[in-house]
């Protein structure tokens, strides 16, 4: 744990939902944007859509901004993931964790793209990554324990695998504020979350109790 220590967390938003994603990044609360196809199906979009996905983002403020690369096989993979890095600076490139996946992150990242190696199950995976010098890998924590994995103390150990390298843990399939809590405090640095628990996250509600009160109190006292 003290080798991820000196890494602020950094939360990310894990939607396509334009309104909810622009309130976030307006607050400046989430670095960047996460997505993926069954995000980007779910909020109503197309492929054609990502482009002005990307720009409206970065408008926004958004310092990273992750779209998957697709295809059936390797050259696929490859092209499509160069048509996301033509986006613009901001972008990061989404590679699923197979055997096609991992030879083109590793092209990815020697011709110096961002690439998150995405899908993560496995320790063995996550070692994987950072011996190719993936910047992030994305193990989902939800999906893991729907399968029966204790996604709470594997992904942990995917993290210490990677230390040392450039590599890091981005978790996703977080499903509440006590989830991204528990992986911060076994070491893992970074967060991506659905609008409502990150939502969670910023409420509690004795805090807004408190501020009412303020409020009340300054406008006794002639504010």
């Amino acid at each position: 744990m003290s080798a991820v220590a000196a890494i602020s967390p950094r939360l990310y938003v894990d939607s396509a939902d334009g309104e909810r994603v622009s309130r976030l990044l307006d607050a400046g609360v989430v670095h960047g944007v996460t997505t993926n196809p069954t995000i980007l199906e779910r909020g109503g979009r197309t492929a054609a859509e990502i482009p002005e996905l990307y720009a409206r983002w970065e408008a926004e403020g958004a310092q990273e901004i992750f779209f998957q690369t697709w295809g059936a096989d390797r050259a696929a993979l490859l092209g499509n993931a160069e048509m996301i890095r033509a986006l613009g600076e901001r972008v990061a490139v989404k590679v699923p964790a197979t055997a096609d996946g991992f030879a083109v992150a590793s092209t990815l990242v020697r011709d110096g793209a961002t690439v998150l190696v995405t899908a993560v199950y496995s320790v063995a995976q996550a070692l994987a990554a950072a011996s190719i010098g993936a910047q992030y890998i994305a193990p989902y924590l939800g999906r893991l324990r729907d399968a029966g994995v204790d996604g709470d103390a594997l992904i942990p150990e995917m993290q210490a695998v990677c230390a040392g390298s450039a590599t890091n843990v981005l978790a996703a399939s977080l499903r509440s504020a006590d989830d991204i809590v528990s992986l911060r405090l076994a070491g893992v640095p970074y967060f991506t979350a659905a609008p409502d628990v990150l939502d969670e996250v910023l409420f509690h509600q004795v805090s807004d109790s408190s501020a009412s009160e303020f409020e009340a109190a300054m406008g006794r006292i002639g504010a």
